[in-house]
């Protein structure tokens, strides 16, 4: 595996960095289609897909973070990566995001995994080739449950699952970024949830009187729409860390040990421990989704996922 070598120290810097680091272009030869699936009878989701020219490698499904979608900065890039390596780059958006919240009549959560099982399933019998799920932040939630629900039917069409800056425990999470020094990033997601949720037209701006928490929206809004009750139930009930010991693929954790907003005890879970087809790569330092490096492995999270990638087709 590549040694990361960090461009920044400072977990908040190497963060806030990454959002903003210009990442390469896939270009026009690689075109863009979106595509909608319709996952239940009233739902769709949207992907972004970009094919190789030449022969297909695989395919590389990529899932978001909280209020995320296919125009984040990790997801581009990575798809320019894999395409130029001759996979496929599908960037999948969780229900309601990227502009969809006219798509569907619910909204998605930190466990949702039905839309994702249902696009996979869809793309492999389309084109059948080896494919791999990368999950970033609540993405990675979300591939992990995945592969733990599938268990040993995960092998028949799943050839892989990584996993990047991953709330692997909900609640442990949502209490670390409601702490006084992850105060930015708190109010940058009450924000985009807000936007989100009153963008379906299902829910208005006084609906949000006092919430000024991600964990206050999910106890009063999030929980109780999908029949979860409470954000304690909801965070018990579908945190990955409850599925990881079925996992039965191949799975690479990434983590930075200074991640501002996952606690990184939470890595030594024995769950994580037991399971001999997960992979736990811990930096010290690349704060949440940012492992910048030092040239010539400026976009090292890039390259160490597509040289995993690789070694499992």
């Amino acid at each position: 595996m590549i040694p990361y070598r960090p461009l920044f120290r400072n977990p908040h810097l190497q963060t806030v960095a990454a959002h903003y680091w210009k990442r390469p272009d896939a270009g026009p030869r690689y075109p863009l289609t979106r595509r909608l699936f319709r996952t239940e009878p009233d739902v769709q989701v949207a992907v972004d897909s970009q094919q190789p020219p030449g022969p297909l490698a695989g395919h590389v499904v990529m899932v978001h973070g909280l209020e995320g979608s296919s125009e984040a900065g990790y997801m581009r890039s990575l798809s320019t990566a894999v395409l130029r390596a001759g996979f496929a780059a599908h960037r999948f958006h969780m229900r309601t995001c990227g502009g969809t919240e006219h798509l569907c009549t619910t909204l998605y959560h930190a466990g949702l995994t039905s839309d994702l099982d249902s696009v996979v399933r869809q793309i492999q019998a389309e084109s059948p080739a080896p494919l791999f799920l990368v999950g970033f932040s609540l993405g990675g939630n979300v591939v992990l449950k995945l592969a733990g629900e599938l268990a040993g039917h995960g092998p028949a069409f799943l050839r892989g699952v990584c996993a990047v800056s991953t709330p692997l425990d909900l609640a442990a999470c949502a209490r670390r970024i409601a702490e006084p020094d992850n105060r930015m990033y708190q109010r940058r997601f009450v924000n985009r949830m807000r936007a989100r949720l009153c963008a379906t037209g299902r829910y208005h701006p006084r609906d949000f009187a006092g919430l000024t928490s991600v964990w206050q929206i999910d106890d009063r809004i999030t929980a109780p729409s999908f029949g979860f009750g409470n954000a304690e139930n909801y965070y018990r009930t579908q945190s990955a860390l409850r599925f990881v010991d079925a996992i039965r693929v191949p799975a690479l954790l990434i983590q930075a040990q200074d991640d501002t907003l996952v606690p990184f005890d939470i890595f030594s879970a024995p769950e994580l421990r037991a399971n001999p087809l997960i992979e736990l790569c811990a930096t010290e330092s690349g704060g949440h989704l940012g492992f910048i490096g030092r040239h010539p492995h400026r976009l090292w999270l890039d390259e160490t996922i597509l040289e995993w990638i690789q070694d499992h087709v």
